[in-house]
């Protein structure tokens, strides 16, 4: 059984290791994909990123499954945000805080160091960098997979990324600007500064890296503090959903993150809360016990039908335990209570693929190309597309996807040997023709 855990699509990184010093050990970085986790952190993030000028579209949030305590903008409008800090968060509205904090420092615009040495780069490829990469593997579907990265001393997270105070004060100000504009009150950003100002008292290596790219002084504490006490909105609460998207996430993160010994002394088997049963759940499919595991996710999809959620887990836990059939209906059902996610999308395709029945090639290709349509970033799809139109005998279509895979993870030679290859597949007249010519004059710059 291959071990899979939330899906994750990692572009290949090739940085020059000549400009790196290598280093025995290696960093290990993890990029996540989740619907769930990435749609409640959407949720969090839309009234703030309006209420600074952009629109959901404009910034991409990413997720890196990592435990420290870290937030961080990169690479133009990018945010990534660590699983240790949603983890932490007690509130909905301290996660929120941070993000109106980094988009405070999108719209300051104090990212011009960055842009200079990041300008172009893939998300994954920032991430490398930051931490002083020489190669991030792609992993294909496999879930929480690694990417491994060998370190750099030269370029370091802290040195790329570190503000001034000035900075910081200013992002501050940014944050409670937006945040009141969005009828949110700064309590969750205080509350932050205040975890934050706890770990100055450990000792340097023991402070998550937050703090050492994000300078955190009394003064800072100070503005923020006198913004919540004159504020009219400082106890404004969010809707009751925010707590319980928030406590859901956190359960989730826990369950496939954390030691299952952990996640079940947070959550014992007295504890009947949905979070509880959630977080269980999910220890119980990784150790792997498929039956607790299945009896409780049932149990969550009798009581809420309409979960698109709770089906995508049940049809994890039947595909990663092969039952590959079984897996199906349950994605079905996610699909059909979440169209837009294309991740639900290429998690059903996968399965019918997997099934090797060829009646379901074609909705498996079609499920994909209205998945790609949804959603650039899972490179994932396009390899099963490839796959799908291999086994159903579309050679040409098959070199296609395999040219923009090879494209979208910087391999720009295999890049132009496959669309060649797909032009003297594709018939012509052919409307994909088309983009085999674009992607070889891109590969080749010709």
């Amino acid at each position: 059984m291959r071990a899979r855990v939330l899906t994750l699509i990692a572009a290949v990184v090739l940085v020059t290791s000549a400009a790196v010093p290598h280093r025995a050990e290696a960093q290990r970085l993890q990029l996540v994909r989740d619907a769930e986790v990435e749609n409640i952190i959407r949720a969090y993030a839309e009234p703030v990123f309006a209420a600074a000028g952009y629109s959901a579209d404009d910034i991409t949030v990413y997720l890196v499954a990592d435990m420290s305590l870290n937030a961080f903008v990169a690479g133009g409008l990018n945010l990534f945000i660590n699983t240790g800090l949603l983890i932490r968060s007690d509130t909905a509205e301290q996660v929120i805080g941070v993000i109106a904090h980094e988009t405070g420092h999108i719209s300051g615009g104090h990212l011009a160091r960055v842009q200079g040495a990041a300008d172009g780069l893939a998300a994954e490829s920032i991430v490398a960098y930051i931490l002083g990469a020489a190669a991030a593997v792609v992993t294909g579907r496999g879930d929480l997979a690694t990417a491994v990265i060998s370190g750099g001393a030269q370029v370091s997270q802290s040195g790329f990324l570190r503000y001034s105070r000035t900075q910081e004060s200013s992002a501050d100000q940014a944050a409670l600007r937006f945040l009141d504009d969005s009828n949110i009150s700064s309590k969750g950003l205080f509350e932050f500064l205040n975890i934050l100002q706890g770990q100055e008292l450990l000792v340097v290596g023991r402070r998550d890296p937050y703090l050492s790219t994000h300078p955190l002084t009394q003064d800072r504490l100070a503005a923020v503090g006198g913004h919540l006490a004159s504020s009219p909105i400082a106890g404004a609460v969010l809707p009751p959903r925010f707590a319980a998207m928030h406590a859901r996430m956190r359960a989730k993160l826990r369950g496939f993150l954390e030691p299952a010994s952990q996640v079940l002394r947070r959550y014992p088997t007295d504890d009947e809360s949905l979070p509880a049963r959630y977080a269980r759940s999910i220890v119980y499919f990784r150790q792997p016990d498929l039956a607790r595991a299945l009896v409780l996710i049932e149990s969550l999809i009798i009581e809420h039908p309409d979960d698109p959620y709770f089906r995508e887990i049940m049809g994890q836990m039947l595909f990663e335990n092969g039952y590959i059939a079984d897996a199906i209906p349950p994605y079905m059902e996610a699909v059909r209570l979440l169209p837009n996610s294309g991740l639900l999308r290429t998690n059903l395709a996968q399965a019918r693929i997997e099934t090797y029945d060829p009646g379901l090639l074609p909705p498996a290709i079609a499920g994909l190309e209205a998945s790609w349509r949804l959603d650039k970033r899972n490179l994932l799809t396009l390899r099963l597309l490839a796959v799908a139109y291999g086994r159903n005998g579309q050679i040409g279509m098959a070199a296609l996807n395999l040219a923009e895979l090879a494209l979208a993870a910087g391999r720009p030679k295999e890049a132009a040997s496959q669309a060649e290859r797909a032009l003297r597949e594709l018939p012509p007249g052919a409307i994909a023709r088309q983009r085999a010519h674009d992607i070889k004059r891109e590969a080749t710059g010709e």
